[in-house]
């Protein structure tokens, strides 16, 4: 038997939540964890990210498949699903933990990075340029455990309903074709 070999990615691309909502959805990402990166101070809390004194994103980190699904993929739904032509700001959500960003594992990520912005840029797919940082990984602190999953456990949260499922909307019409069947287990369909 032939072991599977996993893979992992973290991005930031405004509130977490929003980015653990869809790519829970996604075949071949087998975990997601809501977190932090990018900052200087050790294992931030929530409230000290939010008030941007860390220097930390809020991120997700991906655990997938590349059998089922690619880094370039992911890639994919990140640039969709997120406006990345706005520095330190995501709709209501302003501020440099709300930053685009990729932070790549290894050259292969940091390449394929790079080109998918040129190629997302080349094409027009936003009315301005991509502003997206793509910087090597140095840390990544998990957040509380009140963060994790919590569109699947708060669907009726006003910010839920208003800023994560108009995205996770987005992300099952545009990437049908990639869902786990029958969507995330338990999540809100």
């Amino acid at each position: 038997m032939t072991e599977r070999k996993h893979e992992v990615a973290t991005l930031a691309g405004g509130c977490f939540w929003c980015l653990e909502a869809v790519f829970l959805e996604l075949a071949g990402v087998e975990r997601v964890v809501s977190g932090y990166a990018g900052g200087r101070v050790p294992d931030p809390s929530y409230e000290l990210v939010c008030m941007g004194v860390t220097g930390h994103a809020e991120v997700v980190q991906l655990t997938f498949d590349p059998g089922v699904v690619s880094f370039r993929e992911l890639l994919e739904v990140f640039f969709t699903v997120h406006d990345p032509t706005t520095p330190n700001r995501q709709g209501p959500d302003i501020g440099s933990q709300y930053r685009s960003a990729v932070y790549y594992q290894d050259e292969e990520q940091r390449q394929a990075a790079e080109e998918a912005i040129a190629e997302f840029d080349r094409r027009g797919v936003w009315d301005a340029p991509i502003v997206t940082e793509v910087v090597p990984l140095d840390t990544f602190y998990p957040a509380e455990d009140h963060h994790q999953d919590y569109y699947r456990r708060n669907p009726d949260q006003p910010y839920c309903q208003a800023i994560v499922a108009p995205k996770v909307a987005k992300a099952r019409k545009v990437f049908f074709e990639k869902l786990k069947r029958g969507g995330h287990e338990g999540g809100p369909r």
